[in-house]
């Protein structure tokens, strides 16, 4: 079997990891891999590179991916997909293994409801995949931005000032509540509950009441309850959400205004999905290629592989891209005894 893999969407720690993995159970098996460069965009022009067991060698601890990736809709795969087809059958591509998030999957779904011998592996640190426990990438995007709530601590303290850390996220809170909980966060504020600001503002003067200063977690997407304010500062994106460009810094200014302390915002952005994968998300990534080269030599196609519990489990990948995995209030409420 000649199996093709591709990477698309976000670059995520990890991915090196995935491609490792599958080259190196196929050859075990006896089978070739063909690495297929920037996502559907090389599925479409044809560019590929063989890979085999020397080509991966020394990845395993590498971010970002060998093979590029593009963040093409699914779209594309829809309205080109005799091209795509034509592509995979002239490289001899018998089977393929597509990484990625939402978008990527659901061009997977495409392809293997044409017929397509694909399994699909989930990558996104934002965790907002359904039918999976936690995608790799997340482990070490929330790693990432708890060290720098942890470092931002005593730079509020020693100024008096608030802090507001802006995290990734798009339209699911997984970071925010996951590093401002880890990094002791005053405040954490999240796409799926909208926030009121005169309870942020009683959380920091509750902060400076105890001769602290406060730091607040917001993602990306959180978004005031106050319909006027969103009127007058939200934009919408293509797909429909309504969100505030650079909530962080229009938070902080709204915070400073009402509570009369100096207020800085750190945008902690793309950093958090580049560099060194955490131990984690290199274990979990390495299940994922190991197990979804189990699915294709089954014969398992149209299927993701997943973590349920600690076990590696396959399902559909409409699964997938159905819904967004979103925080669920209890988990919120949970932790909001601790805001303030």
């Amino acid at each position: 079997m000649r199996i093709g893999i591709l990477t698309g969407g976000g670059d995520c720690p990890g991915l090196n990891a995935v491609i490792r993995a599958v080259v190196r159970k196929a050859a075990v098996h006896g089978h070739e891999v063909v690495g297929i460069r920037d996502g559907w965009r090389g599925a479409l022009s044809g560019d590929v590179m063989p890979l085999d067991v020397a080509a991966v060698r020394g990845i395993l601890p590498r971010g970002g991916t060998i093979l590029g990736t593009t963040g093409l809709p699914p779209t594309v795969v829809r309205d080109n997909l005799k091209a795509i087809t034509g592509v995979l059958s002239a490289n001899g591509i018998d089977a393929l293994v597509a990484i990625g998030g939402e978008g990527t999957l659901a061009g997977a779904e495409i392809l293997a409801a044409a017929g397509v011998r694909v399994v699909g592996v989930p990558k996104t640190i934002d965790n907002d995949l359904e039918g999976t426990d936690v995608t790799f990438g997340f482990d070490t995007a929330v790693n990432v931005a708890t060290e720098a709530i942890d470092r931002l601590h005593t730079t509020a303290e020693s100024h008096h000032r608030i802090l507001v850390v802006e995290v990734m996220g798009r339209n699911t809170g997984w970071i925010a509540l996951h590093s401002g909980v880890a990094g002791g966060a005053n405040g954490i504020l999240i796409p799926e509950r909208p926030f009121l600001l005169d309870d942020v503002t009683g959380w920091v003067e509750s902060r400076f009441a105890s001769s602290y200063a406060p730091v607040l977690v917001v993602s990306e997407r959180a978004v005031p309850a106050d319909e006027d304010l969103m009127e007058q500062y939200s934009v919408t994106d293509p797909f429909g959400s309504r969100y505030i460009p650079g909530v962080g810094q229009w938070l902080a200014n709204a915070l400073q205004l009402m509570s009369g302390h100096d207020a800085r915002t750190t945008v902690l952005g793309h950093v958090q999905r580049g560099g060194t994968p955490s131990a984690f998300d290199r274990d979990l990534a390495t299940r994922f290629g190991l197990h979804a080269v189990d699915a294709l030599l089954e014969g398992d196609w149209g299927q993701m592989v997943a973590l349920q519990g600690t076990r590696i489990v396959r399902v559909p990948l409409a699964t997938a891209v159905g819904t967004l995995k979103t925080v669920p209030d209890s988990r919120y409420d949970e932790v909001s005894i601790l805001f303030g």
